[in-house]
């Protein structure tokens, strides 16, 4: 009932730059925490970014400085602005947002996107 469909993903040289985007849709209420985490092979998924519907935001270190996540609520879109990518920023990135949804206002839960490759490479 609850879709989110990323797009942004792409082969980049070290250096350059990419936008992810997150689109959510369906039977939603509120939008609460949206995040970006990633998984590069052979590792376990790692958070990257989240943001708060109060617009606070948190980083990892890795990526502090070079990322920025932000959200359109009228969208219902999270976005990550990646610059001075590194070969290490190589994974399969993933979103995820916390929803209420109109039929159950009363509790939250968590969905997920079906990823996107993002490959930093010369």
């Amino acid at each position: 009932q609850v879709q989110l469909v990323e797009s942004g993903g792409d082969l980049v040289q070290p250096g350059g730059s990419l936008r992810l985007s997150c689109a959510a849709s369906g039977s939603i209420f509120t939008l609460r925490t949206m995040a970006w985490y990633r998984q590069a092979p052979g590792k376990s998924r790692e958070l990257v970014a989240d943001i708060t519907m109060d617009y606070i935001r948190n980083y990892a270190p890795s990526v502090k400085g070079r990322f920025t996540i932000s959200r359109d609520n009228a969208k219902k879109t999270v976005y990550l602005d990646m610059t001075s990518l590194k070969p290490e920023d190589t994974a399969v990135y993933y979103c995820k947002m916390t929803i209420v949804q109109r039929y159950d206002i009363h509790s939250a839960n968590d969905y997920w996107g079906q990823g996107t490759q993002v490959t930093v490479s010369s």
